[in-house]
């Protein structure tokens, strides 16, 4: 969803900006002419000493701030899950570092046979985590055995091992590109 805000609040701004790049270039209306004064002085005159106009104008610029500081604050969100909670046992719990959750699964998912690559992201909450895999596949394996692999052994490794009673995941396959072998 934030990608989609993200493209809108581009297409918004860069709209905006060309309209007044044009309007300023051509000085067209309402500027009344490259030479004008932007406000004249009987305007000034009129709306400065307007009530309630300029409330409107506040109101709308506050919303304006708001929805900015939202849109900073959610560029500075951070999509990585940095810990889960283990139970231990004892009654007692311990954090486990997301990063070394995923470096975990992905030397192990790394070292199938047929993979020539994996990346881990966790994400979710810290008491319900989530697994993101993206497999990069050799040429030569075959899809169904690898994804069976990760789903079967790497993932239930993880899962004991991390002490949670369900760990979901969600596995992206990619081939690796390579070149035709010649024969000579």
């Amino acid at each position: 969803m934030l990608a989609t805000v993200n493209r809108i609040l581009l297409a918004v701004a860069g709209a905006v900006l060309l309209a007044a790049g044009i309007v300023v270039l051509t000085g067209a209306w309402p500027l009344h002419g490259r030479h004008a004064p932007l406000l004249s002085e009987a305007t000034r005159d009129r709306y400065w000493h307007a009530d309630g106009w300029w409330w409107a104008v506040l109101a709308a610029l506050a919303v304006g701030v708001l929805l900015a500081l939202w849109w900073l604050l959610s560029q500075l969100r951070r999509p990585r899950l940095p810990a889960v909670v283990v139970d231990t046992g004892d009654g007692a719990y311990a954090v486990l570092r997301g990063r070394a959750l995923e470096e975990a699964v992905a030397a192990e998912a790394g070292a199938l046979d047929g993979v020539a690559g994996c990346r881990v992201a966790l994400r979710g909450r810290r008491g319900s985590p989530a697994l993101r895999v993206a497999l990069e596949l050799e040429p030569h394996a075959v899809p169904a055995d690898a994804l069976a692999a990760v789903a079967g052994p790497v993932l239930t490794h993880a899962r004991t091992s991390a002490g949670l009673p369900e760990l979901p995941a969600e596995a992206r396959l990619k081939v690796t590109s390579h070149r035709a072998q010649r024969v000579t």
